[in-house]
């Protein structure tokens, strides 16, 4: 039987938590739960190491969960807090003597590239830069590796991004409305991921409520909240859900079999 891994590399919103110069309750707490860096995954199956997002912290995640490779990146949009760290990819160039692979959408991509454009240029390189090479998502399902990855078009304000289902789980960030044809490509999960930024109204996150709607909607066997931001003290936000549902953290592992 075959089996796939997901870790958490980072649970938090686009600040992260403890947000800068907040002493609020969650930004003060101790429990190692409430330390959130930016949203972020890293999946394992047949061998391979594949990073949903890379992060302004994704040299600190790297090293945090000893991340031994990195095959491909899938990149779910094209913000700050999703790409920024892709700078970071250079060790595994280096170690792996060879491009990496990027997935994004046309537009994901052309951010990337403008962000980045002395990766992509043709000007002669004094210095070492990441070596990558781009996969436009188009909407059809993905062969990465021998697994199908299914991208999962979301909604996040009026941005379109994907999420990404991976068998019997799907991650899913940064969305405020999911469309009904990809609530059906959601059907018969074990393990879902969901924007759960807060309690109240976000023009472009998912809040609680909305999400356990998507949860009683969908029926996963089990369903994690993820991006959340410093309104939500883990111990009592958790207290208050179903049991099937859960916070996720950072260093969260989930294993499904296949």
């Amino acid at each position: 039987m075959s089996s796939l891994t997901l870790t958490v590399l980072g649970s938090g919103t686009s600040v992260g938590v403890p947000s800068i110069g907040c002493d609020c309750h969650v930004c003060t707490s101790a429990d190692p739960r409430d330390k959130r860096l930016r949203p972020s995954v890293w999946v394992r199956f047949g061998g391979k190491e594949v990073v949903i997002d890379t992060t302004p912290d994704f040299r600190y995640q790297m090293l945090r969960a000893e991340v031994p490779r990195v095959d491909a990146i899938l990149l779910t949009h094209g913000h700050a807090d999703h790409i920024l760290g892709l700078d970071d990819l250079r060790p595994f160039n280096f170690k792996q003597s060879g491009p990496i692979p990027v997935y994004g959408s046309a537009a994901t991509l052309q951010i990337v590239r403008r962000v980045f454009q002395y990766v992509f240029n043709d000007e002669k390189k004094e210095s070492s830069c990441p070596k990558v090479v781009t996969e436009e998502i188009t909407g059809e399902p993905l062969d990465l590796f021998g697994r199908q990855v299914l991208p999962v078009p979301l909604l996040h304000g009026s941005m379109p991004v994907y999420g990404f289902r991976f068998g019997k789980l799907a991650y899913l960030t940064d969305h405020n409305r999911i469309p009904a044809e990809s609530m059906e490509m959601l059907q018969g999960l074990e393990v879902l991921f969901l924007d759960a930024l807060r309690y109240k109204p976000h023009p472009t996150h998912s809040t609680v409520d909305e999400s356990l709607r998507i949860v009683e909607a969908l029926q996963p066997k089990r369903t994690f909240f993820t991006h959340i931001c410093h309104d939500l003290w883990h111990e009592r936000a958790e207290s208050l859900l179903p049991p099937h549902v859960r916070l996720a953290y950072d260093g969260l592992t989930v294993t499904v079999d296949e």
